[in-house]
């Protein structure tokens, strides 16, 4: 994506299934922390701002500490975690060798050699990235069973009402974010459920220590999330752990983000991407499971695993299409096929901007995630070109020869390298102007591919959010290759709604889409629209959000995406660009026949999968009228 936009988070949880020493023997003593690192930097492109990771011990001695957590903000956090996390191991090795396979001296003095480990990836979307902000969570309790960690990829829309209903039961919440509301009202149903628990083997007579192994054992924790889930509205797939050994990953109803598990006779395994379980553990595609949207996969203090229903799945499911175009890592079977239809799908129109011109256009995409879009843009090219080869051929069969053979098979699809990110150039310079300067070397190109006035450029991008990018750097870099046009294609539809559920797209003006809705309003006289809609949306505030309408939806009404489009095209062309600019977009029809599975398509529709999403998006736009750049949520 040639906009920055951040995705919230990714988690990842193991539970080993078997005593240490059988790791130990099989695989070596680090073998558990060494898939943890795997697994979590195998989702690193969820997250770079900071991680988190904690393990659990069974069996400990009073007295002994059985929670470890180690948190990093650092460049690269997960190696600086996993470098703190060996610190003990190294410790002890080094001045006691011969403890080096002792598995058992190990769980008692180095940390985190644990049967239950947790591990979180963070892009912050809300609050700094300072270390108290990292997940995981920890709400303490000398009660093992009460004892909670919480990991977690979501956004709630109504953390204020979960708030004031914290409060409303006398609680003192210290931390308002999100997390920390979850793990409270996780903890009131877990401390309910250990106290009912204890009353009822109370009365049985059995000494504390049998009560607290019972309670262990027979700790309903799908109660206890289906009580604290029932009024969460957004998106989330959560994990969290419990002093005593037990476990569970939680997803939304809707499906909005994505997660998956794992289980063989070793382990259990849940994280937010597929192929990172598959590559740690060598699983084959089939038997990694996608957790049920409305479901948590419970994982009992024996060990057993199971999903359970925590409320009522939504149907059709409201899966991210955002995690296809962009987020999730494209090594994914599916996610591959999708991305490269969507590059597809998207060639009938550049075929128009082109004006049909095959012969002269050389194709690109803007590195690196719209690759694969490119791949299927390619094909498309191809396809198209074979095609024409073909009709030529038929139509010339009675005086085929060598000669008309070469000419009709001279045009080809002319694919090209052509825009390169120097990653490692840095702006410092404060001035707006100098700034402007420096960021539009960020891209480098490959020079000598563009016949200077006579060929198109076409450049594929995964999606285009803000536009800004493009308008000082790409474009203007582009253009100096000397094409006639620049078509410059997204993947993705038009994004013209914030998201509310986890990605970091939250303010109505930073939308080019948006902003060209406006200034088309404003250059039509139409300045009555944007008042109304505004007027709406106050009307709308002090209403409950199951009562709220998204009227925002009336400012794209009177346009078809095309003059969006050709607004937007206008919005980002750079000063003194001597090339035509053109842009396009892959409609939500097709991206839904590309992705079919992932129908969540809020950004493009406003058609939000929770009652939440109106609320926000109306004061996304008051926000937004009343020139306050606050976030909407």
């Amino acid at each position: 994506m040639s906009d920055s936009i951040k995705h919230e988070c990714g988690i990842a949880l193991l539970r080993l299934k078997k005593p240490l020493e059988y790791y130990q023997e099989k695989y070596g003593n680090t073998w558990a922390l060494n898939r943890m690192y795997l697994l979590m930097e195998k989702q690193h492109n969820r997250g770079q701002d900071g991680a988190g990771f904690a393990t659990v011990k069974f069996d400990t001695a009073p007295g002994k500490q059985y929670v470890d957590i180690a948190k990093s903000n650092a460049h690269q956090p997960i190696a600086e975690i996993f470098k703190n996390v060996f610190a003990d191991y190294k410790s002890i090795v080094k001045e006691q060798p011969e403890k080096a396979e002792d598995i058992a001296y190990l769980k008692d003095n180095a940390k985190f050699f644990g049967e239950l480990l947790m591990g979180h990836l963070r892009y912050g979307t809300f609050g700094k990235n300072e270390i108290e902000n990292l997940h995981p969570f920890h709400r303490e309790s000398n009660w093992k069973t009460k004892d909670l960690l919480i990991a977690g990829n979501f956004n709630l829309t109504n953390i204020d009402e979960m708030l004031a209903k914290l409060i409303s039961l006398g609680q003192h919440p210290v931390k308002t974010a999100d997390t920390a509301i979850v793990l409270e009202k996780i903890g009131k149903f877990l401390d309910r459920e250990v106290q009912e628990l204890f009353e009822k083997h109370k009365l049985n007579k059995e000494s504390n220590i049998q009560i607290t192994e019972s309670v262990s054992r027979e700790m309903d924790l799908q109660k206890v999330l289906a009580n604290s889930v029932k009024h969460f509205d957004g998106g989330y797939a959560f994990c969290g752990i419990t002093g005593n050994g037990c476990a569970f990953v939680a997803r939304d109803e809707c499906g909005i983000r994505p997660c998956f598990w794992y289980e063989n006779d070793e382990i259990v395994v849940a994280a937010s991407e597929r192929p990172a379980i598959m590559t740690t553990f060598d699983a084959k595609i089939e038997d990694v499971k996608e957790l049920t949207p409305g479901c948590a996969l419970i994982i009992n203090r024996d060990g057993s695993a199971a999903e359970k229903r925590i409320k009522d799945e939504k149907v059709p499911n409201k899966k991210c299409s955002f995690e296809r175009i962009y987020f999730s890592r494209g090594t994914d079977k599916d996610i591959y096929l999708e991305r490269k239809a969507l590059g597809e799908r998207i060639f009938p129109q550049i075929l128009d901007a082109i004006d049909g011109d095959v012969a002269n256009t050389v194709i690109s995409y803007i590195p690196n995630t719209a690759s694969v879009a490119f791949q299927g843009l390619a094909k498309a090219f191809a396809d198209y070109v074979d095609k024409q080869r073909i009709e030529k051929i038929l139509q010339n069969k009675d005086n085929i020869n060598l000669a008309k053979l070469e000419e009709i098979f001279a045009t080809t699809t002319r694919r090209e390298y052509i825009v390169v990110k120097d990653v490692k150039l840095r702006t410092f310079i404060t001035q707006d102007n100098e700034r402007d300067d420096m960021v539009a070397h960020v891209y480098d190109v490959t020079y000598g591919q563009i016949k200077e006035y006579q060929d198109n450029l076409v450049v594929i991008d995964d999606s285009i959010v803000r536009g800004t990018t493009l308008r000082q750097s790409i474009l203007s870099i582009l253009d100096k290759l000397g094409p006639k046009k620049i078509v410059v294609a997204s993947s993705a539809p038009q994004i013209r709604y914030p998201d509310c559920y986890g990605i970091d797209m939250s303010r109505l003006g930073e939308f080019v889409a948006f902003n060209a809705a406006i200034a088309l309003l404003k250059e039509q006289g139409k300045q009555h629209i944007i008042d109304q809609v505004y007027a709406e949306c106050k009307k709308q505030e002090e209403l409950p959000k199951e009562m709220v309408v998204n009227h925002v939806k009336d400012i794209y009404s009177s346009f078809s995406d095309e003059q969006i489009s050709d607004k937007i095209a206008q919005l980002i062309t750079p000063k003194n660009c001597r090339a035509e600019i053109k842009v396009v977009y892959n409609t939500v029809e097709d991206l839904h026949l590309a992705c079919p599975e992932h129908t969540g398509d809020w950004y493009f529709t406003g058609n939000y999968p929770t009652y939440g999403g109106n609320k926000v998006v109306n004061t996304a736009f008051i926000n937004w009228y009343e020139g306050n750049n606050k976030r909407a949520y």
